[in-house]
């Protein structure tokens, strides 16, 4: 024990001295040279000498401590558009704005998706003005958004230059992260929207459209991962649109990416087919940081997880979400409210579809399904497209359903079924999803069925953004007057259709004027 300190002496349960532990100091009994503390023990009191070596580093080294779980609240954007057709309007969104942005959660999901559209073409109003509204009374929140990659927030490709534009707009009017994801998976049609957002200061999170096939492997989605991780992503997205990811497959997904990146991930699914929250909590525990909820009165059915389940469940143990179900109370009361004033719409809230396992589809694909036949006189025919449905998928290079490739395959299987003839009928859509215009599928499509679509025709195999030519400038010129402020012209070239109509209301309103521009005798007696 030559050169050796005493530093502590070590008792059994009657007070007797067994050991002492003492500072090694280059004592030859310890054979690891990067040990500096042993424990030995003392042979007369304690019988045979033995060495227990004790590293400082225990001490000296705790593990860190795991950062909250985070909750993404998705009631403004896609638990009413899960639930109630998109149909919330701004007017019902603000007055709870202030009391949700003192919650604590790690962000709330505004805006993109179907909410743009809806709102000019149902509501009558204008979503950038709904983003500028959201965002002066949430001050401490992020706000998010969900992007369809080269879509925008549309259903055909855009320019790049209209790509752009777009995102450095919404991050101007107050988007602080935006959620990028492609149809196909196909990184190409994310690449522009990415540099972007990385180019205008916001926070870009990178989205795997999650599916089953077979070609959707752990090793393809975290190769992925890795690619986004590599094109600026902040954080990782797993979503899960249809609720087909099991506890299993969670645990799974989540290690094989956490393996290959340190970035954040988070988890998207629906309830439709009743796994999402034991998905939720797999994932969570294998290592993933944020997942997606709703505030229970827009939960479960097609939408997410309630946010006030997910916060009980997890609280008091490693992954708790440190967030108050005191100030949730009042969240759920507004909504509930909410809930009873739209009851006549509100849809797809109760009970777990099977069908959705079975066929692999999304909820809203499934109830767009049935409502499409309805109105065709061809609902007994349901069960006929639905087993179409995956025929249709394997043909089409297994796409994962999702917006606009969910619309694309269903539609396809729905007229394959009425016509009597497989691929007699194609629709405009699908025809340029076989020329390439959507990206590359995740596998080859059916040689067979691409050569009854396109005959003699060669598909394009670069990026689609590629072939489409600016198309902002011939905006301008053609809305004219109409363009009230620089996002008009964005939301023209998005829905030129609808953009015709909203837009000359909106000029009207804001400038007390007629739908005909004539100018009033007496403006200041028209109400703005």
């Amino acid at each position: 024990m030559e050169k050796s300190e005493v530093k502590q002496e070590i008792k059994d349960t009657k007070g007797r001295v067994i050991a002492t532990k003492v500072s090694c100091n280059g004592d030859k009994r310890c054979n690891d040279a990067s040990e500096t503390e042993c424990v030995c023990i003392d042979e007369k009191k304690a019988g045979p000498a033995i060495e227990v070596k004790e590293s400082p580093r225990s001490e000296k080294i705790a593990a860190a401590p795991r950062p909250r779980v985070g909750i993404m609240e998705t009631a403004f954007r896609d638990a009413h558009q899960s639930i109630m057709a998109t149909r919330l309007r701004t007017d019902d969104m603000l007055p709870i704005c202030e009391i949700m942005d003192e919650v604590g959660y790690h962000s709330v999901e505004m805006w993109g998706g179907a909410t743009f559209d809806s709102a000019m073409r149902f509501l009558n109003e204008d979503p950038w003005d709904r983003l500028r509204q959201i965002k002066k009374r949430m001050k401490k929140t992020k706000t998010q958004m969900l992007l369809r990659g080269q879509n925008l927030v549309g259903y055909r490709h855009y320019s790049d230059e209209t790509v752009r534009e777009f995102v450095k707009r919404a991050i101007g009017n107050g988007i602080d992260i935006i959620r990028i994801f492609d149809a196909l998976n196909d990184l190409r049609n994310m690449s522009i929207a990415a540099e972007a957002v990385k180019k205008e200061g916001g926070e870009l999170q990178m989205s795997i459209s999650y599916t089953i096939s077979p070609v959707h492997t752990l090793e393809l989605f975290a190769k992925q991962a890795k690619d986004m991780a590599d094109m600026g992503a902040d954080s990782i997205c797993i979503k899960d649109m249809a609720g087909l990811m099991s506890p299993v497959a969670a645990s799974e997904l989540v290690t094989a990416i956490k393996k290959k990146v340190n970035l954040p991930v988070q988890l998207h699914s629906h309830y439709t087919s009743g796994m999402a929250a034991m998905s939720y909590l797999a994932g969570l525990e294998a290592g993933a940081d944020v997942v997606d909820c709703a505030i229970s009165p827009f939960a479960m059915g097609t939408s997410q997880p309630a946010t006030e389940a997910i916060v009980a469940a997890l609280k008091g143990g490693p992954l708790d979400t440190h967030l108050s179900l005191d100030k949730l109370l009042p969240v759920a009361e507004y909504y509930e409210a909410l809930r009873n004033k739209y009851s006549d719409i509100i849809m797809g809230v109760s009970g777990v579809n099977i069908n959705i396992l079975l066929y692999q589809v999304p909820g809203g694909m499934y109830s767009n399904l049935q409502s499409q036949l309805k109105e065709g006189n061809a609902f007994h025919k349901f069960k006929e497209v639905m087993e179409e449905v995956p025929r249709v998928r394997k043909e089409m290079g297994y796409p994962p359903l999702v917006t606009p490739t969910s619309q694309l395959v269903g539609t396809q299987a729905a007229m394959n079924v009425i016509s009597g003839e497989r691929w007699k009928m194609v629709s405009k859509e699908v025809y340029q999803y076989f020329r390439g215009y959507y990206g590359k599928t995740p596998a080859p499509v059916d040689p067979v069925i691409q050569k009854k679509v396109l005959g003699d025709e060669i598909p394009i195999t670069c990026r689609p953004g590629e072939k489409i030519e600016p198309e902002l400038e011939a905006a301008r010129k053609e809305i004219g007057v109409w363009m009230t402020q620089p996002e008009d012209v964005l939301s023209y070239v998005l829905f030129p259709q609808v953009a015709k109509d909203f837009l000359p209301q909106k000029y009207a309103k804001e400038n007390c004027v007629d739908i005909g521009l004539e100018e009033q005798a007496s403006p200041e007696a028209y109400a703005i």
